[in-house]
């Protein structure tokens, strides 16, 4: 599928991609998320199932699979 972008030229491929939000004041990394991704710019498309799916893991999952170091720019 063509990028959704306009004037870009690229094209949306499957892949996996790794997404970051902050969530009532704390960081939240979720990896091996299934997305489409512009091979030109980068865009990045999720399924509605997809973005459900992450709004339920962040809200009721207590227990993260594991813990990673976090750095401040300042």
């Amino acid at each position: 599928m063509k990028c959704s972008l306009e004037g870009c030229p690229g094209d949306y491929k499957k892949t996996e991609i790794l997404h970051t939000v902050r969530y009532q004041g704390q960081v939240v990394v979720i990896d091996n998320i299934p997305a489409e991704v512009c091979t030109i710019c980068g865009d990045v498309l999720l399924e509605p199932e997809t973005v459900q799916y992450i709004e339920e893991l962040i809200e009721t999952s207590s227990q993260p699979a594991e813990m990673v170091p976090l750095y401040e720019y300042r």
